[in-house]
């Protein structure tokens, strides 16, 4: 599974972080999607410290579209160095309600199709 990310650093600790994902095949997003969190959410591998609650901007660019996906966040689940099972060290962000979480809600499972049902593991159940 190949991921692209970044992230940059936080200017003024009143706003969120930006946070860029660049997703590349459909199995990385099946791993990196979190279908169970209310709004959705997506797994963000960093080592970045960030802390459970801490608001993020996100910027997805999904498999071949050249349009990237802004959605705003909060982190909800943390995924430590040296986790069990060598998990891989991250984030977990729900996307934020309104219609940008809507839309990447949809355009993710869209792309995801059946796929949305396996039991394949994924970086966080």
């Amino acid at each position: 599974m190949e991921l692209d990310k970044e992230s940059s650093a936080r200017p003024d600790s009143n706003r969120p972080g930006v946070m860029s994902l660049h997703i590349k095949e459909r199995g990385a997003l099946y791993a990196a999607y979190m279908p169970f969190l209310r709004n959705g959410g997506i797994f963000i591998p960093t080592a970045k410290p960030l802390a459970l609650g801490e608001e993020v901007f996100l910027l997805l660019t999904l498999m071949d579209d050249p349009q990237k996906v802004a959605v705003q966040g909060k982190v909800v689940w943390i995924t430590p160095a040296g986790a069990n099972n060598s998990l891989a060290q991250g984030v977990g962000v729900e996307f934020a309600s309104g219609d940008e979480a809507r839309q990447a809600r949809s355009k993710i499972e869209a792309l995801l199709g059946g796929v949305l049902n396996s039991t394949r593991p994924t970086h966080t159940m």
